[in-house]
């Protein structure tokens, strides 16, 4: 495959990796899970050398994908570029809804639906296969309420790389037919994510695979990072007041703070920050018990049950960053209710002409929230993050039957 003008030859820059919690250095180039204390991983890089390298205009002039920020990309070679054809995914205003509800600043979807595999998911599990494929994996493991296994089955065989995914009986069966269609082995559990993600792990050893768990191993981070990369660059190096972001294990959460983080230090951002808002459903809020006790880690939610099966995540193993994130942004946590992102999915379809998936739809939920409590201001530029495309989920049927045989009351239509 040739990637000419795709993805730019570049230097690498990573320098190690460290445990998120300790800090401790780990060296890049291997395989690595959690650290040896049982945390995430987090990938650094030489940024006084990435800030010499690469310039704004030079950015500017590359193809629009994310590859385009190789320079802070962990991928060291070309060849082990796994790639479905990605895209800058748009950012939409939501005029009509602004002036409905007295909002004077702007409304901002980031619409991640237009990414291959039809979600977000496809920036970290993209990373994922590209550095599983560099480091000699060849069969990846990983448990998913849908989008991410589906992300998985396509990168994992447009690299060569067998994969198997875990994911609880109730998800939504397109996601479970597009994981088979795209070459995984799927397994249907009678549990939630966090008992699929048992058995990945207890399975580890003997099946062989290597276990591609939300935050368990170091780059999905980096390609949910693109995220915060990718908005930065369409706001003209402008961060908004705030973003709302729908937390499941809250992955892109932690990339786009530590995106800024570096952004900042190669000079193309300021000291700004938006205030990070992590949504989540009543059903399933651990955060959000955490952030309100001030607590550091977040205990498990029992019987973890909402309508958006992408945040039915009872317990995440990076909360402590997600936390760290939203304090250190003086952002919040929130939850809705279901019948609130059921009413938002109606709304904004309706009034915009944009289906958001229920996920996405949580957080323009949440935002009506904060803006009724006066969390954040109407004057507020916000982003709302839209994790996948709306058509991918069950709908309620449409439409009223007509008999083009009998009588027609066109008055009435």
């Amino acid at each position: 495959m040739s990637f000419a003008g795709l993805v730019p030859e570049t230097p690498n820059f990573v320098t190690h990796l460290e445990c998120g919690m300790t800090g401790e250095k780990l060296p890049a180039g291997q395989l690595h899970n959690l650290s040896p204390q049982g945390f995430p991983i987090l990938v650094r890089y030489d940024l006084a050398g990435v800030k010499k390298a690469l310039t704004r205009e030079k950015l500017a002039s590359r193809a629009p994908n994310w590859w385009r920020y190789r320079e802070l990309l962990p991928v060291r070679k070309t060849e082990n570029v796994v790639s479905l054809g990605e895209v800058m995914t748009p950012l939409l205003n939501l005029p009509r809804l602004a002036k409905k509800h007295g909002a004077t600043g702007d409304i901002i979807v980031k619409d991640e639906g237009r990414l291959p595999t039809g979600s977000f998911k496809a920036r970290g599990l993209a990373l994922a296969v590209c550095m599983a494929k560099e480091l000699g994996v060849t069969k990846m493991a990983m448990p998913t309420n849908g989008n991410a296994g589906a992300a998985l089955a396509a990168y994992a065989s447009r690299a060569g790389i067998e994969s198997v995914v875990f994911c609880p009986d109730d998800t939504p069966q397109v996601n479970m037919n597009e994981i088979v269609l795209q070459g995984a082995r799927l397994y249907k559990v009678n549990g939630l994510i966090n008992d699929c993600g048992k058995l990945v792990g207890a399975g580890k050893e003997t099946a062989g695979w290597f276990d591609t768990s939300t935050l368990k191993e170091p780059y999905r981070i980096e390609g949910k990072k693109t995220m915060g990369l990718e908005l930065a660059e369409q706001l003209g190096w402008e961060l908004p007041d705030a973003i709302f972001y729908p937390t499941g294990g809250g992955t892109g959460l932690i990339g786009m703070w530590k995106a800024f983080e570096e952004l900042e230090a190669i000079g193309f951002i300021g000291s700004k920050r938006p205030k990070m808002i992590a949504v989540q459903a009543t059903g399933c809020a651990p955060i959000v018990r955490a952030w309100e006790g001030n607590e550091r880690h977040a205990k498990l939610w029992e019987n973890a049950h909402t309508v958006a099966a992408g945040i039915r995540v009872p317990a995440a193993i990076g909360d402590f960053l997600i936390l760290d994130a939203v304090r250190n942004s003086n952002g919040f946590a929130l939850a809705v209710e279901d019948a609130a992102i059921t009413a938002a999915l109606d709304e904004v379809a309706k009034e915009e002409g944009f289906l958001m998936c229920p996920e996405g739809a949580a957080t323009y939920a949440a935002w009506k929230q904060a803006l009724s409590d006066g969390r954040v201001k109407k004057s507020d530029r916000v982003v709302l993050w839209n994790c996948a495309a709306g058509l991918k989920y069950p709908m309620a049927d449409g439409g009223t039957p007509l008999d083009r045989h009998g009588p027609i009351d066109y008055a009435k239509l």
